[in-house]
């Protein structure tokens, strides 16, 4: 493929059960970004809707040269239709916004300028929500200030969809479970420059919402996953370890205690002291084993890979004068 084939802009864009939304949307966005004068393309994932959204794809498809339509076999979440389009992607620029109409395709060219201004990835603040203020808004709330205080990233606004990045820093990250929602985060591990600009939001034009608050359970545990890939991915065993080098220096004490006291004629046998002393020691041996095997593990997931454990920004070299 030449080079003068290559999109400069891809807009992916996760779509589950949007139908009705779907022309709109196309429409939307082609008067948003043909007046840039860029050449862009529309990677619309479709992740195993039960409506008639893949034969509307189909349909937009024919019409506009710029769209990209990926079907998945079934619906797999927002994160695999999301990590699908940035496979499938091959802009230097990449945007990802919501199917429903909410975030506002106007905003793109807003994202685009701040990003060339040296920044990897500018996320979309909501800051006039347009949802249930029971239902979205204050769980969103509560959501954002411990994802914020968590990660280090501080952002109003980690579950806006309205992002824009750079290839270089997509190619990085690894999606799985639901972390498209700390793809911030991820990037600020992975070093990048992240800034924050307001954006409109509009009230939901068809269907309904897909979240719900089953979500929140498996938004908490992909909070501790990216929490521990920030503060230990290269280091397991300073968290197992120490863990496991403090149960089990516990365990030693209370031992050395009762032994004193078994030595001292007393009879320990019957005493509680004992069941916990024995049991620190065992989660002791456990933990630090557990430490060493995760560092084993980090390092066939680096070396495997061919990950490094660090990323270069740019390389400067001086020119020799004649």
């Amino acid at each position: 493929m030449s080079s003068a084939s290559v999109p400069e802009l891809s807009i992916v864009v996760p779509l589950f059960n949007e139908e009705e939304s779907l022309p709109l949307l196309v429409e939307k966005l082609l008067l948003a970004l043909r007046p840039l004068g860029r050449s862009f393309e529309l990677v619309l994932v479709d992740d195993g809707s039960s409506d008639r959204t893949a034969d509307v794809l189909r349909q937009q498809a024919a019409g506009a040269p710029e769209l990209v339509a990926v079907l998945l076999r079934r619906n797999y979440g927002q994160t695999a239709a999301m990590a699908a389009g940035f496979d499938a992607s091959r802009g230097r620029l990449i945007v990802t916004l919501d199917g429903d109409l909410q975030n506002d395709p106007a905003d793109i060219p807003m994202l685009l300028g701040r990003l060339e201004e040296g920044y990897d990835l500018v996320s979309g603040w909501r800051h006039q929500r347009q949802d249930h203020a029971v239902s979205r808004l204050l769980p969103s709330k509560i959501a954002n200030a411990l994802i914020a205080r968590v990660t280090g990233v501080r952002l109003h606004d980690y579950g806006c969809s309205l992002k824009a990045y750079r290839r270089e820093l997509v190619e990085d990250m690894n999606l799985y479970g639901e972390l498209h929602r700390f793809l911030p985060a991820l990037a600020f591990i992975e070093g990048a420059r992240i800034a924050e600009v307001k954006v409109n939001h509009n009230a939901r034009q068809f269907g309904q919402s897909k979240y719900g608050i089953d979500r929140t359970f498996r938004v908490l545990m992909d909070l501790f996953t990216v929490w521990f890939m920030k503060r230990f991915l290269t280091r397991p065993m300073y968290v197992f370890g120490f863990g496991g080098l403090s149960a089990m220096g516990i365990g030693a004490l209370l031992s050395a205690y009762l032994l004193a006291v078994k030595l001292g004629g007393a009879e320990i046998g019957n005493r509680p002291l004992l069941l916990v002393a024995v049991l620190a020691l065992i989660t002791g041996v456990q933990l630090f084993c557990f430490g060493l095997l995760s560092e084993v593990q980090m390092r066939t997931y680096h070396e495997s890979q061919g990950r490094p454990i660090y990323r270069i920004r740019e390389t400067l070299r001086g020119s020799l004068s004649g």
